[in-house]
């Protein structure tokens, strides 16, 4: 009898233990960035990637003012040259989260001429 229930307690115990791990796993699979950290969404950004390892998928929420700034997310050419398309995404809310793409990924403040001041953001992702 207690051969029985010992090995019904096992089997309890593995399943918790498999659960658990399971949705560690899922829970691993995204995260969310603060870009820029406590600073927000602001000039000096650029170096903020640095030694992190992004994975698509990852989510990069934007906190800055809305009647300061804004986020575009436009491609390499566009980034480089700080002139959007009429077609790149743009967000306004002061609280943007946006999920990142495999490959590199790019981000300009599309107001006031703040791109080619240094309001950009390139990351790459796994």
């Amino acid at each position: 009898m207690v051969k029985g229930r010992n090995n019904a307690m096992v089997a309890t115990v593995v399943l918790v233990v498999v659960g658990l791990l399971v949705l560690r796993c899922e829970m691993v699979q995204a995260e969310i960035y603060v870009v820029g950290g406590a600073s927000g969404w602001t000039y000096g950004v650029q170096t903020w990637p640095y030694l992190k390892k992004f994975r698509a998928g990852d989510t990069l929420a934007f906190n800055y003012s809305p009647k300061e700034h804004n986020v575009v997310y436009v491609t390499e050419k566009e980034y480089d040259n700080c002139n959007p398309s009429y077609n790149s995404e743009v967000y306004d809310s002061g609280k943007d989260k946006i999920t990142i793409k495999e490959g590199n990924n790019y981000f300009i403040s599309g107001l006031k001429n703040q791109c080619a001041a240094g309001l950009k953001l390139a990351v790459y992702a796994d």
